[in-house]
């Protein structure tokens, strides 16, 4: 595998090495030993989730209160524009986003921190994600910050109105949420991220 560091503090894109023949190929979509060797620790999966979305559909944007919830995302059938959003307070790259391309074909995989918000919208007419999640889904702790914030400007495919939830829709501005006071401490990020390299195990 390749792991390269995105345009966001502590945000990486894994490239599997695909090994084709005359049956197709084969890949390892995900590597607990090369995980480790690289971050410092275990990406402990607690759940893993899957969604099929048509095209125009935006999911997102999404994220976990402290401890919060580190994720692993792949696209399994078709294509997406992932976009992540650095919420972190404090962080380098706060208010910033980046947008990468996860598909069938190149399966990549990208990995986003906790405290980490992200998205996704399908550049296909459907596409299928798959995400390692380390901690479960706790209604309680998600937080959402509006995809259609046009402060933000994020680049989704489709033009015109997206297709939200209706929670989704609802959600605060970027704006809003930092006033609110509801966005994650990069400062509580790092702890976050310390106590799981000494660790070595990242277990919740």
């Amino acid at each position: 595998m390749m792991i390269s560091e995105i345009d966001l503090h502590d945000n990486f894109i894994v490239t599997p090495k695909i090994i084709p023949d005359d049956r197709g190929y084969f890949l390892e979509a995900f590597s607990q030993r090369e995980f480790q060797e690289n971050f410092g620790h275990k990406l402990s999966v607690a759940q893993v989730n899957c969604s099929l979305s048509k095209r125009g559909t935006v999911r997102g944007m999404h994220a976990v209160a402290l401890p919060g919830q580190a994720r692993y995302v792949m696209c399994v059938q078709g294509a997406v524009t992932d976009i992540a959003l650095d919420i972190r307070v404090g962080s380098p790259t706060f208010g910033r986003h980046q947008a990468v391309t996860l598909s069938a074909e190149n399966r990549r995989a990208l990995y986003l921190p906790e405290g980490m918000a992200h998205g996704f919208s399908p550049l296909t007419d459907e596409a299928t994600v798959v995400y390692l999640c380390s901690a479960p889904w706790n209604p309680g702790a998600e937080f959402i910050i509006n995809a259609a914030d046009p402060e933000l400007g994020l680049p989704w495919p489709e033009a015109g109105e997206l297709l939200l939830s209706d929670k989704d829709r609802a959600a605060p501005s970027f704006r809003e949420a930092r006033e609110q006071g509801l966005l994650p401490d990069y400062a509580a990020c790092r702890e976050v991220y310390d106590s799981l390299a000494k660790s070595g195990e990242g277990a919740r």
